[in-house]
């Protein structure tokens, strides 16, 4: 089965398509665009993710992963480049399954909950930036799979990462 750019987003202005996948002025006028689209995701997660259970957040993000594949692969046509930095739908859609599950590790709030996020967060662009293990070959996917699947990739390496602390934490 070969990975084709979705074709949704080819009858879409290019302002429009620009615009999206690179979240307005976030991607094109901030320093460390990849930064601040993480920041977005997180603020995502807690306003619309949050009180959502593991499938909820898993179906919801599925569809921001298909919408943002459209997306950024079709700004990467639009601007004729492979995965511009300005881009940064693919951090904000892929922030929210650092957190799958994030109950267990943080309770019922508060401070805790606050130190994961804080965590998840900084994880998560360790992850985006050094891309160990095949995170980084996931970015060889054509188009906007490519640009996609390594932050869904380092996302989840994030989640697992949060979930081991905290069960080697609890043995201490």
């Amino acid at each position: 089965m070969k990975l084709g750019q979705p074709g949704w987003t080819k009858q879409l202005p290019t302002e429009a398509v620009v615009g999206f996948a690179t979240l307005g002025p976030l991607g094109r006028r901030m320093r460390a665009p990849g930064t601040w689209g993480s920041a977005a995701g997180t603020l995502y997660f807690v306003l619309c993710f949050s009180y959502m259970g593991i499938a909820g957040n898993l179906v919801a993000s599925a569809i921001g992963f298909y919408v943002a594949v459209g997306l950024c692969g079709e700004a990467e046509i639009r601007l004729g480049r492979r995965d511009p930095g300005e881009v940064i739908l693919d951090e904000f859609v892929a922030m929210p399954l650092c957190f799958l599950g994030w109950q267990w590790i943080a309770g019922t709030g508060g401070l805790a909950y606050i130190a994961l996020l804080a965590a998840g967060f900084c994880l998560f662009r360790l992850f985006d930036i050094f891309k160990p293990w095949v995170i980084d070959s996931l970015q060889e996917l054509p188009g906007g799979w490519g640009v996609v699947a390594d932050d869904t990739a380092a996302a989840l390496a994030t989640c697992a990462t949060l979930h081991l602390a905290h069960a080697l934490w609890a043995l201490r």
